[in-house]
């Protein structure tokens, strides 16, 4: 039986092509050819394509997943304000020139009805469409150790040129969770004021907070808390 080196497991494989010739609409024929790759993340951002074929980490990735989920899917239905999406949806922006699957997206009635994000042309009436082409609303990103770059600079700069007004940015890795809610300002995206760990979002007007604890088995428990804003 073959041998795993479980030293050289904390360096996730990932593949930067960054003077690729392909272009956005390149990119999105790929996306929907046959060779598109099954597993793993891919982004083109920048004119760059990043192919990350790591695993999420569970207590540092996926449970935080499970807690926006449980919190802002039922948030968002509660009060009727838009849709609400969890990781494995495409959005494209040409202005920004990006395409990627964030970690989670949310998209107001207005923007919906609107046509600012919206299936491709081809397929506003096809149950099966696979991609959403505009600005959502709301983006939130999970920091892993392949996605550092991506995430904090990349996407970060291309959300922002897209026209998404608010963006989340969450790393866990550390001994304390780096929660940082990021509003969208004609000079980039600033950091909302933290008060006693709460900060306040403009798209979902209320005010949160991500505090993590550890379960029964000793693992990372995730709570994101909301309240309305006094």
């Amino acid at each position: 039986m073959a041998s795993v080196d479980l030293a050289n497991l904390h360096a996730p494989p990932v593949i930067v092509v960054p003077a690729t010739k392909m272009t956005l609409d390149d990119y999105r024929a790929w996306v929907y050819s046959d060779d598109f790759p099954e597993r793993g993340r891919v982004t083109f951002v920048n004119g760059r394509v990043i192919i990350d074929m790591s695993p999420e980490r569970y207590d540092l990735h996926v449970a935080i997943k499970e807690s926006l989920n449980s919190t802002l899917g039922p948030l968002v239905r509660q009060f009727d304000r838009g849709r609400y999406y969890p990781d494995g949806g495409l959005i494209t922006n040409a202005t920004a020139g990006v395409s990627n699957e964030p970690d989670a997206l949310f998209a107001t009635w207005e923007t919906l009805e609107s046509g600012a994000l919206a299936p491709p042309a081809g397929s506003v009436n096809d149950d099966r469409y696979m991609e959403l082409v505009g600005a959502p609303d709301w983006v939130c990103e999970i920091v892993s150790d392949s996605s550092v770059e991506k995430d904090t600079k990349h996407l970060r700069a291309a959300y922002h040129k897209a026209g998404i007004r608010e963006y989340w940015l969450i790393d866990a890795r550390g001994e304390a969770i780096d929660f940082q809610l990021l509003v969208r300002t004609d000079g980039g995206y600033q950091g909302a004021p933290l008060v006693d760990g709460w900060a306040y979002s403009p798209v979902f007007e209320r005010e949160f907070r991500l505090t993590r604890e550890r379960d029964r088995l000793g693992r990372w428990k995730y709570d994101l808390h909301h309240r309305p804003r006094d």
